[in-house]
């Protein structure tokens, strides 16, 4: 909760600052021995500035902040999360739920860590142009932490650097602001770190906050709140530099490689968490573990898996919508015919018999939107996994008692799911991966894809603005290595002209796009589209019924944690429907 973890923490915080950096291979963290650490001696020099400013950052790895952020698209439509994740899927969850909770608890604590850097850092001995960027540097932070907290629970308590929790710690009881007055907090932190951060870091310092960071965000904040022409000019300021501040933001070529080290510091990230692995350095994200399969390095849970939603979602190479019943008629009703078509048959761990349509199958995923099989395994495809730790070749056969031992890819729940591909490693990595809860690739939280279709929905939301927005719609589509056809390129089926088409194309084309980043399920929640989308049966490939996701009004907004309540009398209402 925040005063468990805001308050009783935080002299801990203040003692243990320099362990609690962001250390990554851009960031190059000092350690400070623990036995001459105290307030005396620290926040002196410009290098505590920068130990504290890393923690900061440090706090979005935590689990319920930003660093499993990809398993936040298991509570919408194109995933499903069978672990902490699952009581908000089947709405048994609570005011009391752990994930309620520590949401809640991990985001103040990020607005905490800013909070004291802000406190701070006019103590320190360094110019007061340094000491400027390091406030808007830290306002970037707090803005960012806060901004998650308005959408999933509304207008919360405001905490800012006036707060000394050493001295108030025991009276700090604010009532809830308004979900308007919060919103133009985190607004006025935004102006002011637009205006405070560099344009671009030196290398060293590569993954800190920018300026393209601080507009692009402001500009998702203000899209969130239907402000569409103040959006559109933030996301342009992006996308069209009118001042020629040299953002460069472009698309990377390869879609897939994106997600790999090669796109690490590729010029379509605007701001990602920065990770890396290796012995004695873990300090990557848990993409391994809770993404891969078995048969992934060092075994994963897949946890997080895609559903057949999504994977239904990619159109055909042609631009078509994609539907199973052109190719099996009858597929979508009979569950034995899915069976029948997907199934194959093992004699002592090793394949005796493959489906009879498995050409068939193969050419059926092969023929659609190149970024299904750049994010997704599909069956009888090849994925470069691992047996434990040793890489090997594997194949994704669908069939009762597969192991990695044979070379299958082994899901861990032994269901017949589709499994991610993006973000997973590939074998060891050529050595760069040790641990399965440290994989090193960065994980974008904004990155010039998302800005683009952004930009695209909120000139559709203008009028006479349509065209602009489809060209925008297709500079994604037309990735090099996704060149997808362009809508309204001359087929009917690519036709989208009014604003229903185009916000239709939007709805899809940000699924795919971003699929496996977190963005879904805030995305139908700020759309409405939460009872239409999130209600529905979660089956595998074969057709069988696992989950039964539900979704009601009182959703759109998570409760505020009971215990706030308990420990602050002051408050306020709990969100609607709780």
């Amino acid at each position: 909760t925040f005063h468990s973890k805001y308050c009783n923490n935080m002299k801990k915080y203040i003692l243990l600052l320099t362990t609690m950096g962001l250390m990554t291979s851009c960031f190059d963290l000092d350690q400070y021995p623990h036995d001459k650490l105290s307030s005396e001696t620290f926040w002196k020099t410009e290098t505590h500035a920068h130990q504290g400013m890393m923690s900061v950052y440090n706090q979005m790895k935590r689990e319920n902040a930003f660093g499993t952020y990809f398993r936040r698209d298991g509570l919408g439509d194109i995933a499903w999360d069978d672990s902490s994740m699952s009581p908000v899927n089947l709405g048994t969850y609570t005011d009391r739920s752990n994930v309620i909770q520590n949401i809640w608890k991990e985001l103040y604590e990020g607005v905490a860590r800013a909070n004291i850097v802000l406190q701070n850092v006019d103590n320190v001995d360094m110019s007061e142009e340094l000491k400027t960027q390091y406030k808007g540097e830290a306002r970037f932070m707090r803005a960012l932490y806060y901004f998650h907290l308005l959408d999933y629970y509304g207008g919360v308590p405001l905490y800012d650097e006036t707060t000394i929790v050493s001295n108030e710690y025991m009276t700090m009881k604010k009532p809830r602001s308004t979900a308007e007055e919060t919103r133009k907090f985190i607004l006025d932190d935004l102006d002011a770190a637009v205006n405070a951060l560099p344009v671009h870091w030196q290398q060293s310092e590569y993954g800190r906050a920018t300026r393209g960071a601080a507009v692009a965000l402001r500009g998702k904040v203000k899209l969130y709140n239907k402000d569409y022409v103040s959006a559109a000019a933030d996301f342009e300021e992006i996308v069209k530099d009118p001042q020629n501040r040299g953002y460069g933001y472009q698309l990377y070529p390869d879609y897939a490689k994106l997600f790999t080290p090669e796109g690490d510091t590729s010029s379509e990230m605007i701001f990602a968490i920065q990770n890396m692995s290796g012995t004695g350095t873990e300090y990557g994200m848990p993409f391994s573990l809770y993404l891969g399969s078995r048969s992934s390095y060092g075994s994963g849970w897949n946890n997080c898996i895609p559903t057949d939603l999504l994977v239904d979602m990619y159109e055909n190479r042609d631009g078509t919508k994609f539907n199973w019943e052109d190719h099996f008629p009858g597929f979508t009703t009979d569950k034995a015919l899915q069976e029948s078509i997907f199934k194959a048959e093992l004699n002592n761990g090793i394949v005796s018999t493959y489906p009879a349509q498995k050409d068939k199958i193969r050419a059926i995923y092969e023929n659609r939107d190149p970024r299904l099989e750049q994010t997704i395994i599909t069956p009888y495809a090849q994925y470069y996994g691992c047996n434990g730790t040793t890489p090997k070749m594997m194949e994704f056969v669908l069939a009762s008692g597969t192991n990695e031992n044979n070379g299958y890819i082994r899901n861990n729940r032994g269901w017949y799911d589709y499994l991610w591909r993006k973000f997973v490693p590939e074998g060891d990595m050529n050595g760069m991966i040790s641990n399965r809860e440290h994989t090193p690739i960065n994980y974008p939280l904004i990155r010039y894809a998302d800005v683009l279709l952004m930009l695209a929905e909120c000139y559709n939301e203008q009028p006479g603005k349509q065209d602009d927005a489809v060209a925008l719609i297709n500079q994604v589509r037309q990735r090099p290595s996704t060149n997808m056809p362009a809508l309204n390129s001359g087929k009917p089926w690519l036709e989208a002209h009014t604003k229903d088409e185009i916000f239709e194309r939007i709805v899809q084309e940000r699924a795919i796009e971003l699929a496996c980043e977190g963005q879904r399920f805030s995305d139908l929640r700020r759309w409405g589209l939460g009872e239409k989308k999130l209600n529905f049966m979660y089956d595998d490939i074969l057709g069988k019924d696992r989950y039964k996701r539900v979704f009601e009004i009182r959703d759109y907004l998570w409760p505020i944690p009971a215990v706030e309540f308990e420990r602050n009398s002051e408050l306020g209402q709990q969100n609607p429907g709780w």
